[in-house]
């Protein structure tokens, strides 16, 4: 059995491919990585996974081809881990089993979450229960009591299935009434409450046919 070995790569290196073998599993110890997958010639973001996660873990648990492509979006140093090494951690360590579970579930979570968000046929809903939904599961909430969502207009507008001008027209009202900011890296939900709150409202106008 192989020990764990420590790889770096800079940013724009694609780790794997949908569809290919997999036989390695990642964890971050610094840095960023963008899941994706190709639907119809067109790039959809799943998630952005920095210090701390882990992923590639699912082609190794059932042998089958890699379901999604992992490409490094910020210089990252990773824990690389082969199949048969992962087993045995798996086998001999009963916080790891549990970790992995806890992780599948949040993933589980955020599936059911975005399906939800693609059922809305408004475009302001699908962009508030997008955001929320990246604060939620991957935000970085800041002292001040706002979130840091580290997705670009592009990755949001892939991942609730909106055009990017449908996006950033939403982006900009909720930017008027001071409840999202746009950054270079991506958005700062300044009021979590108020974003809700916003998605209440839109939601009575609908039903009141308004």
């Amino acid at each position: 059995m192989s020990r764990p070995r420590v790889e770096s790569h800079p940013a724009g290196t694609v780790l794997f491919r949908d569809g290919d073998p997999g036989h390695l599993m990642y964890v971050i110890r610094s840095g960023a990585v963008r899941i994706f997958t190709e639907v119809k010639d067109a790039e959809k973001q799943l998630a952005v996974l920095r210090v701390g996660d882990f992923f590639g873990e699912m082609a190794i648990l059932n042998s089958k081809p890699r379901t999604a492509s992992a490409e490094v979006i910020e210089d990252a140093q990773f824990l690389v881990i082969e199949g048969e090494t992962f087993g045995v951690m798996i086998r001999e360590n009963s916080e790891i089993a549990v970790r992995l579970i806890q992780k599948m579930a949040r993933r589980l979570d955020s599936a059911n979450t975005l399906i939800d968000l693609l059922m809305h046929r408004d475009p302001k809903a699908r962009v508030i229960l997008g955001l929320r939904h990246e604060a939620e599961f991957s935000g970085v909430r800041q002292e001040d009591g706002s979130v840091d969502v580290h997705l670009d207009l592009s990755g949001l507008a892939a991942q609730i299935g909106l055009s990017q001008d449908q996006v950033a027209e939403v982006l900009q009202r909720l930017e008027r009434l001071g409840i999202a900011q746009t950054l270079p890296t991506g958005f700062k939900i300044r009021d979590m409450m108020r974003l809700h709150e916003f998605f209440e409202f839109l939601q009575m106008r609908e039903e009141f046919g308004e």
